[in-house]
C-alpha cells in the first residue's frame, strides 16, 4: 500500500504546472494522489487554480516512468520518506502553505521534541559568530532542543558541530538528493549526524545542489522550527531570505547584533532594527521570548558548584534559599535589583540548574 502511495505522489510531482500548493489541492480534493489520476477532468476543473494545462499534463505517462525510477532508488537505498498528510509529517510544517507535498529523510529523526530551533547565517563565520554559535548551543544543551541547520559551510555546519558536542540531536536539511553530499569536504560529519538525527530534503536522487534549490529549501529550515536564529549576515543572504520566510510563517525570529561596521553583523543589525527580529545576546532571551520550561536532563548541581553563581546570582539564590518561593517584582526589590535585568538573570540562573519558575511569575532555588 505504501509502495503504490509513494509512486503516485511521486509521479504527481512530475506533473507540469503541479507545486506543492496545487498538489495539495489535487490530493485534498480527491483524497489520494492515486485518485487524483483517476478522477475526471469535469471534476478537477472545478477545483480553484486548476486550469487546462494542469489537466492535460495529467495525462502525461512519461510521469509514471519517472516515478518508477526514483521509487526503485528510495526502496534500494532504504530512504525514508513521509508526506503532508502522514502523521509523521513535521507538524508545524503542515501549517506552511507552500511546505512540501514530500518529504525525504536518513538517518536517526526523532521530531516528537517541542522544541526544534533553526541556526543559520553566513558561510563566511567570523571567529567571534563561532564563539557564539558554539556558546549558545552549549547554555541551551541541558534543555536539549533539535538543532536543525543547512549542512553548509559557516554557520551550518558550526551548529550541527556544536549539536554533535553536546550530544544533540541535529538535522541538515540539504538542497539535493540523499545520493550526494554537499559540500563534498563534510563528509566526515554524516555519520556522526545520521546517528543522533540526519538529514532531510524534498528534492529526487536527480536534483544537483543548483542556486535555486538552496533558496527552495530554506522554507523547510524556517518552517520546520519553533524560531530561527541568525548569527552573522552581510546585508544580502540566504539567511535573510530564511528569517523573512521565518517572519511569514509567524515564527519568532532572532539576530546575533554587532558593530555597525561589521560586514557579518549588518544583516543582524538590520532585522533588529526593522523589527523583524528579536535581539539575542544570549540563551536566555530564547528561553524567555518562546516562554520554555527549564527541565534539564542534566544532573541537579551540587552546592559545591555553586561557586559559577556570579555575585548577583549568589545573592539572589541565597535570598530564595532562605524566604522559599517568591514574586519576581520582590525578588528584585528585597535583592535590589533592577527590575529590567531581573528576567534575564532568573534565566541564566534557570540555565544553571538552581532555581526554577512557577506559575504566577514565583521562582524557588533548588
Amino acid at each position: 500500500m505504501r509502495h503504490e502511495e509513494l509512486f503516485y505522489l511521486l509521479a504527481l510531482q512530475k506533473v507540469e504546472g503541479v507545486g506543492d500548493i496545487v498538489a495539495k489541492k489535487l490530493i485534498s480534493h480527491c483524497g489520494t494522489a492515486e485518485n487524483v489520476f483517476q478522477t475526471k477532468a469535469a471534476q478537477l476543473k472545478m477545483i480553484d487554480g486548476i486550469g487546462s494545462m494542469v489537466l492535460r499534463n495529467l495525462k502525461d505517462k512519461l510521469v509514471f516512468e519517472k516515478a518508477e525510477a526514483e521509487l526503485r532508488f528510495i526502496e534500494k537505498n532504504n530512504i525514508n520518506w513521509t508526506y503532508f498528510g502522514d502523521e509523521k509529517y513535521p507538524e508545524r510544517l503542515k501549517h506552511c502553505i507552500d511546505g512540501p507535498v514530500l518529504l525525504f529523510a536518513s538517518g536517526n529523526i526523532n521530531l516528537n521534541k517541542k522544541r526544534i530551533i533553526s541556526i543559520v547565517g553566513t558561510r563566511q563565520i567570523t571567529s567571534h559568530g563561532t564563539e557564539f554559535c558554539k556558546n549558545l548551543i552549549a547554555e541551551l544543551a541541558p534543555l536539549d532542543p533539535i538543532i536543525v541547520s543547512g549542512f553548509a559551510y559557516g554557520v551550518d555546519i558550526v551548529a550541527h558541530q556544536a549539536a554533535l558536542e553536546h550530544n544533540l540531536q541535529t538535522i541538515g536539511i540539504v538542497a539535493h538528493g540523499l545520493n550526494q553530499i554537499y559540500p563534498k569536504i563534510h563528509k566526515r560529519y554524516v555519520s556522526k549526524i545520521e546517528e543522533n538525527g540526519g538529514f532531510m530534503t524534498e528534492f529526487w536522487s536527480s536534483s544537483n545542489p543548483e542556486k535555486e534549490n538552496f533558496v527552495k529549501r530554506n522554507r523547510i529550515v524556517a518552517g520546520i522550527s519553533e524560531a530561527t536564529i541568525v548569527i552573522e549576515s552581510a546585508d544580502k543572504g540566504g539567511s535573510l531570505i530564511t528569517a523573512n520566510m521565518a517572519n511569514d510563517y509567524n515564527r519568532d525570529v532572532f539576530a546575533v547584533p554587532g558593530r555597525i561596521t561589521d560586514k557579518f553583523s549588518q544583516g543582524c543589525n538590520n532585522l533588529i532594527k526593522t523589527q523583524k527580529a528579536n535581539l539575542l545576546t544570549s540563551a536566555a532571551d530564547v528561553v524567555y521570548i518562546l516562554n520554555w520550561n527549564f527541565e534539564t536532563k542534566a544532573k541537579p548541581i551540587q552546592k559545591q558548584l555553586f561557586i559559577s553563581l556570579n555575585n548577583n546570582e549568589q545573592k539572589i539564590y541565597d535570598y530564595l534559599q532562605k524566604t522559599g518561593k517568591q514574586l519576581l517584582d520582590i525578588i528584585a526589590l528585597e535583592c535590589d535589583f533592577p527590575i529590567y535585568k531581573i528576567s534575564s538573570t532568573l534565566l541564566d540562573m534557570e540555565l544553571k540548574g538552581v532555581i526554577r519558575p512557577l506559575p504566577g511569575k514565583l521562582f524557588e532555588a533548588i
